[in-house]
């Protein structure tokens, strides 16, 4: 048996009246990667804040138990004041968060952070500082290293931004680093980097990994032994092998049923029907850093001569590495961002070169959904008024019919009228992405984008937003553009697929014929990455993270 590193003990976190962590035990041991997993609001993130000490600044307490870290000395968390921790957290135990961009400092350059976990420990030159924040970088696979330096996080994509957490949180090879949801906004291909990353860097330093997710495929690849959380408890333990062979708990059943596998299945295509999207040729150029004061921009070429065209009630998946340019693409097609060369046709009408009020039609017609729900929706204002705002600048409904416009839109996504009065922050993640696609519904649109609408969302709320979808485009006659770097989550809701590298489609298809027979090297990729949900598919493991 390993020794210890991290036992918790009968641990108890309240906010408020509200019990988070109910008397949770667990031991993790050296070498070894723990798997906590659980929906949102099972206590995985409070765990985690509770053991580096940070759950008082999030409003939250301990109120019973203890935390003990052992190493060259034992170290009770509980016990410690702030001060202390402060010489805990980053050396002996670090923390890779889950949202990248609340994490990162948008006022400082990638550089500038990367320079102060670098540097906290020593005294070292800023050449030497430059150089080991570069291999940093390059060790976690950000592209063009050197120039990220001098990037601030808004212009690096989600997946480019976790990289950088992950390379601050191992700046300083912590003995234990907590990983929360830290593969949620990578795609496949990134999301197995990382992965192997972890192992490797784990058998290099030996360090231990406390790994978060909702995502049980995730968790078959990479966890040692698994702890399941539910509503605050702990309902079963187990080594990853014993859990996914016999599963104790009814709950732990149902978060494996709720992971998408691929090659369950895409569904039937609809009627062939004349194209309401047709995009053909598109080119979206952003204009880049200059390398010094003196020279010319070096413009990125985010969308590169794109087509494609989605039918009535079809739903396109698209598919990509962060940063290919599928956001890009979704904003140059709403005309939120301007196109360069090109042609969009929304029902056989040339939308393209519309400006100011002209493309007021065109929005209504085409809504988005977009990855983060909390981010896309006004915090001051309650539900009623979030879903109905878009009919109302339509001119679709008269201040006085506003509620009960509400009411049928909160009904179609199955949220009642009890929640009309209700605020963002009272609604779970899986609820307020419901009310943003209620928002997009209000005006009727003919097309849907839904940029990432359930990569934030644990696995059963995911899949119930992904049937909710599919419902409402088989009662409404919706078209869907639905992007994601998910592939198996893709091929549960998509007819067709559109593969995108390098701001380029290299390839489309039927979903069920891009999957089982992909053409171009990059696809079959994309599938050989996807984790799957039963361990004994994965890949051998090392002795040292097998070993129990």
């Amino acid at each position: 048996m390993k020794a210890p590193l991290l036992d918790v003990s009968n641990l108890h976190v309240c906010f408020g009246e509200h019990k988070a962590v109910k008397g949770l035990d667990f031991t993790l041991h050296r070498h070894e990667t723990l798997a906590l997993v659980g929906e949102s609001g099972s206590g995985k993130s409070a765990t985690a804040l509770a053991i580096l000490r940070l759950i008082e600044h999030e409003g939250g307490s301990i109120t019973q138990g203890r935390i003990r870290l052992f190493g060259d000395e034992t170290h009770d968390l509980t016990a410690l004041t702030d001060k202390q921790m402060q010489a805990i957290r980053g050396r002996l135990v670090s923390m890779v968060f889950q949202e990248p961009m609340t994490a990162l400092n948008p006022v400082m350059t990638i550089g500038q952070q990367l320079f102060e976990a670098l540097g906290k420990e020593q005294a070292i030159t800023h050449r030497a500082l430059q150089r080991l924040a570069i291999e940093s970088l390059e060790r976690v696979k950000v592209p063009h290293a050197a120039h990220r330096l001098r990037q601030y996080p808004h212009e690096l994509s989600g997946g480019q931004r976790q990289r950088v957490l992950i390379a601050m949180a191992l700046a300083a090879k912590p003995n234990l680093l907590i990983a929360d949801e830290p593969s949620t906004a990578l795609d496949v291909t990134t999301q197995a980097e990382i992965l192997a990353l972890l192992r490797q860097l784990q058998e290099e330093t030996g360090m231990s990994v406390l790994f978060i997710t909702h995502d049980m495929g995730v968790v078959s690849e990479i966890a040692d032994r698994v702890v399941v959380l539910k509503d605050g408890h702990k309902i079963e333990e187990a080594s990853v092998s014993a859990l996914f062979d016999t599963p104790r708990e009814p709950y732990t059943r149902l978060l494996m049923e709720a992971a998408p596998r691929l090659g369950a299945g895409s569904p039937a295509p609809p009627k062939a029907s004349a194209p309401v999207l047709d995009v053909s040729d598109l080119v979206t150029i952003y204009p880049g850093r200059r390398p010094h004061p003196f020279a010319p921009r070096q413009e990125v070429r985010a969308v590169d001569g794109v087509s494609l065209h989605i039918g009535h009630a079809e739903t396109l998946g698209l598919v990509g590495e962060s940063g290919c340019g599928k956001s890009s693409l979704a904003r140059s097609i709403l005309r939120l961002t301007p196109i360069h060369a090109g042609a969009i046709r929304l029902d056989g009408r040339d939308v393209s070169l519309l400006k100011g009020r002209h493309l007021l039609p065109m929005r209504r017609a085409v809504q988005m959904i977009f990855q983060d729900p909390f981010a896309a929706l006004n915090p001051r204002l309650p539900a009623w008024n979030l879903v109905t705002e878009p009919a109302l600048i339509h001119g679709l409904v008269k201040e006085r019919e506003r509620r009960d416009l509400a009411v049928t839109l909160l009904e179609e996504v199955a949220l009642g009228s009890e929640h009309l009065e209700r605020y963002p922050h009272q609604f779970s993640g899986g609820q307020r992405q419901r009310l943003c696609i209620a928002r997009a519904l209000s005006v009727r649109p003919r097309l849907i984008i839904a940029d990432e609408p359930v990569s934030a969302l644990d696995v059963s709320i995911a899949k119930q937003v992904t049937e909710l979808l599919q419902e409402l485009q088989q009662r409404l006659g919706l078209s869907l553009l639905f992007i994601t770097h998910d592939v198996a989550v893709v091929e549960r809701v998509s007819h067709r697929l559109a593969v995108m590298l390098g701001g380029r489609i290299v390839e489309t298809g039927s979903t069920s014929q891009v999957l089982a027979s992909p053409q171009h090297d990059y696809t079959r990729q994309l599938i050989e990455a996807v984790p799957h949900v039963e361990p004994r598919r994965q890949a051998p493991r090392s002795p040292m993270l097998s070993a129990l």
